[in-house]
């Protein structure tokens, strides 16, 4: 589908400047975006260096168990086929706790391990059951608190407040997680879905991709989590830890106390700036020290877990060099054609009337497809029209707000030998949905 889209783009744009005369304007943005693509990348590395580095301290000193501990009982609610004690609990637990902290090296593999042990379940092997279901959906509803990838791209874009989308990132992934849970437990009831249905014609269990891995049990203990080892923190530490906390929020209410009176307009104007003040700029500082002050105190040697994450920063950042080539030159094509004048000019209209720029689309159709993709958009995007403009929030919104839907379908089925989805497909695309309306809605709420 990915490829069908960006060739798609290449050829229309190509044909669209035959006929505006814009052959020339062509040639020369297409080798531009290249070059910027590059440029852009270079200057993400470090960022993504130093946050995968401090997720890596947070995991290191056990940050990912605990979050997955406060996660038992809602669990029990969402998945009542699964005994409380059986591997796939916990493995779908730590798969989300992951996912939450922007760990999806760790993420993954829990992943594909909570579906192994979701399959030992099934009694109708090749179909996916609804436990299935509704886990994938809510994979692909994009449980991230914190959207670092995104924040990363927007300051080295340039941005003046790169924190500036967590908060409506925040609102518009917990509406489409709640949506893809809703959709997926009732179209589990609906008849088109059943699973008589998806049996129909199916004679024997597929292969399953990951057969022999299936007999490997990945340690739930340690895979993705390097916790350190386990000792009570000493008094000293205790104390520093309590000093540098009162420290904080004394210099935070001075600053405030100061801030509030030169503020005009009504209490609820004047509140809503208070958050919006504390999320833009208090907000990073913050989880860069408490980060680093939890993973000291649980014993983590914070500068070489950091080092050793920062690593993994540097060949994801790299990694990603294609994927922006690839998009920003298709997406600087379509634009020097003419071709994205034209869909302002069609499409463009309808969607603008429902505060979602032309500009806008082209991401609410590669999300679900490609998350490289995507995020190359986004960085074409800024490069255009600027990290901070309204047209740049939007987009970061819009990419923390859903996940790749049919790239994690595509995984973690096929780990297991799934061929009939079910209502899978469904509720992961009504989650991205709903995650795009939101982000829209709290897009135009925030920054318009």
């Amino acid at each position: 589908m990915m490829n069908a889209i960006w060739l798609g783009i290449i050829i229309v744009s190509i044909l669209v400047a035959g006929f505006t005369g814009r052959m020339h304007q062509l040639t020369l943005r297409s080798f531009a975006s290249a070059k910027e693509a590059v440029d852009l990348a270079i200057s993400l590395i470090g960022i993504m260096a130093f946050w995968l580095g401090l997720m890596r301290v947070a995991g290191a000193g056990g940050l990912l168990r605990l979050i997955a501990r406060a996660l038992r009982r809602p669990m029990r609610w969402l998945f009542p086929g699964v005994p409380e004690d059986h591997p796939a609990m916990s493995a779908m637990i730590l798969n989300f706790a992951a996912n939450m902290l922007g760990l999806a090296n760790a993420a993954t593999p829990f992943g594909i391990k909570a579906m192994m042990e979701l399959d030992r379940l099934n009694r109708h092997r090749g179909v996916a059951t609804d436990s299935m279901c509704l886990f994938l959906a809510i994979n692909t509803s994009s449980l991230a608190l914190i959207p670092t990838g995104v924040m990363g791209l927007r300051a080295a874009a340039g941005s003046q407040d790169p924190a500036a989308i967590w908060l409506p990132t925040l609102l518009a992934t917990a509406a489409s997680t709640v949506v893809g849970i809703v959709a997926a437990k009732w179209l589990a009831r609906a008849r088109v879905f059943s699973l008589e249905r998806a049996r129909e014609g199916l004679q024997e269990p597929p292969p399953q991709a990951a057969a022999a891995a299936a007999d490997e049990e990945i340690d739930l203990d340690t895979a993705g989590d390097d916790v350190a080892p386990a000792r009570p923190a000493s008094l000293a530490r205790r104390i520093f830890v309590w000093l540098c906390l009162a420290g904080f929020l004394a210099a935070a209410v001075y600053h405030y106390a100061g801030w509030w009176p030169q503020q005009d307009g009504a209490w609820p104007g004047r509140l809503g700036g208070l958050f919006k003040n504390l999320f833009s700029d208090w907000s990073v500082p913050a989880l860069i020290g408490g980060l680093l002050l939890f993973g000291w105190y649980r014993g983590v040697k914070v500068y070489e877990s950091l080092v050793e994450g920062a690593r993994e920063g540097f060949r994801v950042a790299v990694k990603i060099i294609p994927y922006l080539v690839a998009i920003l030159v298709a997406v600087a094509m379509f634009k020097a054609s003419g071709a994205m004048d034209l869909l302002q000019a069609t499409l463009g209209r309808a969607t603008a009337a429902l505060g979602m720029p032309a500009e806008a689309l082209p991401m609410a159709v590669i999300r679900p497809l490609s998350g490289s993709g995507a995020f190359a958009y986004l960085g074409s995007i800024f490069n255009e029209y600027g990290p901070d403009s309204f047209l740049g929030q939007l987009v970061s919104v819009m990419q923390g707000s859903t996940e790749t839907t049919l790239y994690v379908l595509a995984v973690y089925f096929g780990a297991v030998g799934v061929s009939r989805v079910r209502h899978a497909l469904a509720a992961g695309l009504s989650a991205d949905l709903a995650g795009i309306v939101a982000a829209v809605a709290l897009g135009n709420l925030f920054f318009a």
